[in-house]
């Protein structure tokens, strides 16, 4: 990870873009953890997700903030994969059975993403999805709080980045987004009750703003 050009990515590009073109209404700020190992889990309707959490975080922490991504999709090209590695600083996740045919387990980077304290952004629902509607989370995150139990978990649910940039479209709409940042919790003694607390806890989130359903 190139940690001088990703920060400039960040500061002379994202920000101000961020700051310029979305109007963010930011919800308990001082919920984001200040140091890992952490993971922030959030919805997820836009590739406006990744980049709006990491505009959240202080330049400072960007070395240790990073987002986990398909390693199908993020690593298809070298172009790509080098972006995706070295400027935006992705943990690959490949999308196979638990353990693969060499016997290394998807979540390995993550694993050691963790051990070496950093905070992971992870998007459980997968791809993205219709705007403001939460899908089924898999499980995964719940994997990652059952081997590390004392790991704080933070839902995010963002609201109005769906229509800012939705799946398929390429053209960035100015959209005012709100982001309610939730209390942390940790392992929850099983994978069900975890799952359960956390779509629970977006569920809450997402009924917070009180939103019309969009047509």
């Amino acid at each position: 990870m190139n940690t001088p050009l990703r920060t400039l990515y960040f500061a002379l590009l994202v920000r101000p873009v961020v700051n310029l073109f979305l109007g963010l209404n930011v919800r308990r700020r001082e919920n984001l953890p200040s140091h890992g190992p952490a993971v922030i889990v959030a919805n997820h309707n836009s590739h406006l997700d990744t980049m709006v959490l990491m505009s959240l975080v202080p330049l400072k922490q960007l070395a240790i903030t990073r987002p986990v991504a398909a390693a199908d999709y993020f690593l298809k090209s070298k172009p790509l994969a080098w972006f995706a590695q070295q400027i935006i600083g992705i943990v690959p996740l490949r999308r196979a059975p638990a353990k693969s045919a060499e016997g290394h387990h998807p979540l390995d980077g993550c694993f050691n993403a963790l051990e070496a304290g950093n905070i992971l952004i992870i998007f459980p629902e997968g791809s993205r999805g219709q705007p403001e509607v939460l899908s089924n989370f898999k499980s995964g995150v719940a994997h990652l709080a059952e081997k590390y139990p004392d790991l704080p978990v933070i839902p995010v649910f963002m609201h109005g980045l769906g229509k800012s940039l939705p799946k398929g479209e390429a053209l960035l709409v100015p959209f005012i987004c709100d982001i309610f940042i939730g209390n942390s919790f940790t392992w929850q003694g099983n994978r069900q009750q975890f799952l359960k607390t956390l779509n629970a806890e977006m569920e809450r989130l997402a009924t917070e703003g009180n939103f019309p359903t969009w047509e």
